[in-house]
């Protein structure tokens, strides 16, 4: 659907619901808009000390808003502290999206000091061309135009027990209402030598990142093992994992960290969309083709705490950090903490 200006006919429509004692509801289904486009005009062109909404002033009004657009006064120019702060945050490999609610999360009631996502944007791709331009723009997420295709690869499926299968994973976990159920993949490297383990936490999407000493099965549970080691026994719930052969010894990660590991259906990335989600991100840090094996597991800490350290929407614009601590310690005052034996 392609967004149109309210018309003058659609304004008089509004204005006979209004004296017809219309809901905003009722007045939207008949000029099937969405209810809030009907909410904004009733606010923006009610008559002042009247409150009563008049088609003609309104269409008028709207016109002269149109020609006063504003032309070389954007918000966000790079003299101002508020792009300072926006940059800032690029650099620490925010997304547009997440300064955006960050800046109104920290001062909901000046709009002077925020900005939405896509006036950062248009900013963003404004500045004249030269050194801050190419150093801003290789700060956002993706760098190709447009998303290629997901490729299908082989099947990497293996054998699944029936009882592990995603589909007898209980159906809380899918609705992310307990904390320590987590998902997990591996990233592989330059021609497939080398590899880490990732880790996310479904309700706080907390990311961990394991250095991996191989690409086998061994590698594979020791690495994971390492990562669990970490987490409070209460946040040790389960793990869903794709079908890849590393996943063999998955009994041992169990019996060894109290994880029960559960596996997705072949080809179904979304059953495990946090983690799928996750790994673009940190293919921003280990891009394609990359050693991996060169990378310490300090080094992958300071990814993952960088990564940690985002405003996430989908957290209200909370991090990941400060949800997980929350979880955590709630989880440890109904819980113990019991150290796992090597």
């Amino acid at each position: 659907m392609s967004y149109s200006h309210l018309s003058y006919v659609e304004r008089l429509e509004i204005a006979d619901g209004q004296r017809a004692g219309l809901s905003l509801r009722a007045i939207a289904r008949r000029l099937k808009r969405d209810p809030g486009t009907v909410s904004r005009e009733l606010e923006r062109n009610a008559l002042p000390g009247y409150g009563r909404y008049d088609a003609c002033a309104a269409f008028f009004g709207a016109l002269a808003r149109r020609s006063h657009a504003r032309r070389g006064h954007r918000k966000l120019r790079p003299d101002t502290p508020l792009f300072a702060q926006v940059a800032t945050h690029l650099r620490e490999g925010w997304s547009p999206s997440q300064i955006a609610g960050r800046l109104r999360r920290m001062d909901p009631e000046d709009r002077r000091a925020r900005a939405c996502h896509e006036t950062i944007y248009v900013a963003l791709y404004a500045l004249p061309r030269g050194e801050l331009r190419r150093e801003l723009l290789a700060w956002l997420r993706q760098g190709r135009q447009t998303r290629r295709p997901r490729s299908r690869g082989a099947d990497r499926r293996g054998f699944v027990p029936d009882d592990l299968r995603i589909a007898e994973r209980p159906e809380e976990i899918a609705e992310r209402l307990i904390p320590g159920h987590w998902e997990g993949d591996f990233i592989k490297g330059a021609h497939n030598r080398s590899a880490v383990g990732t880790l996310v936490e479904r309700t706080s999407r907390l990311v961990r990142i394991a250095r991996m000493e191989g690409l086998d099965a061994v590698a594979a549970r020791q690495g994971f093992e390492s990562l669990f080691r970490q987490v409070p026994e209460p946040m040790r719930k389960t793990m869903t994992y794709d079908r890849g052969t590393e996943m063999a010894r998955h009994a041992e990660l169990t019996q060894n960290t109290g994880v029960k590991v559960y596996f997705a259906d072949p080809y179904s990335p979304w059953q495990r969309a946090s983690n799928e989600n996750m790994n673009g991100l940190i293919r921003q840090y280990l891009p394609k083709g990359t050693d991996l094996s060169s990378f310490s597991q300090d080094d992958l800490d300071a990814i993952a705490y960088r990564l940690n350290s985002r405003p996430r929407k989908t957290l209200d614009f909370q991090t990941p950090y400060e949800v997980y601590h929350q979880l955590a310690e709630t989880a440890a005052s109904s819980a113990p903490t019991v150290a796992l034996q090597n």
